[in-house]
């Protein structure tokens, strides 16, 4: 009996567990939607401000004009919540591999990381870690996260002038994910060269009424905060389908323990039933033999 009543509350947690992670996989689900959602609804806006950028460099480019940067700030988006596999393992050491291959030692380089599963991993391999943020809960709380960077990236250009790099994942078909980094500021050369060397989409040619002086910051500025949305999106969106991906094989280990432990509660069950009946059985025997000779001597007084 002893037994029995600890498989039976093995089987109560392996159910309690299997429900958490029911859970906690529609949340996933959810979140990569609104998520993706949100990088779709960028998209328009996203093009808006190539085709101005596009505008401003047709009569203006600015390839080889761009200041060379001697410093390194590497941005680098993890999650704030485990259970999502190599998630942020996988994006550390993504960045490290990246940076020695571009001729800088990671520990020369500024780390700043949102996530808090990932700072402690970005310590250990880059020294230290130079500013912290932390990660949005929903879509609504990006645009605020985003501000925070660009104005840590302004505040550090007071010091002298770097490129910030952003190291983030970016979700794949099937729950899968791969890892990114996209050079941000200052714009890339051949990214500017690119960008007026294409053709305008309409038979229309566009005129800027604002100074290119003006005009480019502005865009560059929009293009930048775009940028920085949709690389958080996409991290959380990566996230949340690396979690999806572990929940499910969490699901799956745990029906296959739920399906071990009734198939073993129920052997023992009968096992126990089978001793009871034999109990039973040699009672009735060993009680129907003492009452015998009793009641055959009774019958022969009689």
């Amino acid at each position: 009996m002893p037994a029995l009543q600890q498989l039976q509350r093995k089987i109560r947690s392996a159910a309690d567990l299997h429900m958490v992670v029911r859970t906690m996989k529609a949340l996933a689900a959810v979140s990569i939607r609104q998520y993706e959602d949100a990088v779709r609804a960028l998209d328009g806006y996203y093009e808006a401000v190539e085709l101005g950028l596009r505008a401003v460099l047709r009569d203006h480019p600015l390839a080889g004009c761009a200041p060379q940067s001697v410093a390194t700030v590497a941005l680098i988006l993890g999650s704030d919540q485990g259970m999502a596999g190599r998630f942020n393992e996988a994006m550390l050491d993504f960045a490290v591999d990246w940076l020695r291959r571009d001729g800088n030692r990671q520990e020369t380089a500024e780390c700043w990381v949102a996530g808090e599963k990932a700072a402690g991993g970005a310590e250990e391999r880059f020294g230290k870690v130079d500013a912290f943020f932390v990660l949005p809960t929903s879509v609504q709380g990006i645009a605020a996260i985003v501000q925070e960077v660009l104005l840590r990236y302004e505040k550090r250009n007071t010091q002298g002038l770097c490129r910030l790099l952003l190291f983030h994942n970016r979700p794949l078909a099937a729950a899968a994910y791969e890892q990114q980094c996209r050079l941000l500021m200052p714009p890339d050369e051949n990214w500017l060269r690119q960008m007026a060397g294409q053709r305008w989409p309409g038979r229309c040619l566009p005129m800027v009424p604002a100074p290119w002086q003006e005009a480019f910051p502005a865009l560059i500025s929009e293009y930048l905060f775009v940028t920085l949305f949709r690389g958080f999106a996409t991290s959380l969106a990566a996230e949340n389908a690396a979690r999806l991906a572990a929940m499910q094989r969490a699901e799956k280990n745990i029906e296959e323990l739920q399906a071990n432990l009734q198939a073993r509660y129920h052997t023992l069950r009968q096992t126990v039933i089978t001793e009871e009946l034999f109990d039973i059985i040699s009672g009735f025997e060993a009680l129907g033999g003492a009452q015998g000779p009793m009641a055959k001597a009774k019958k022969t007084t009689t």
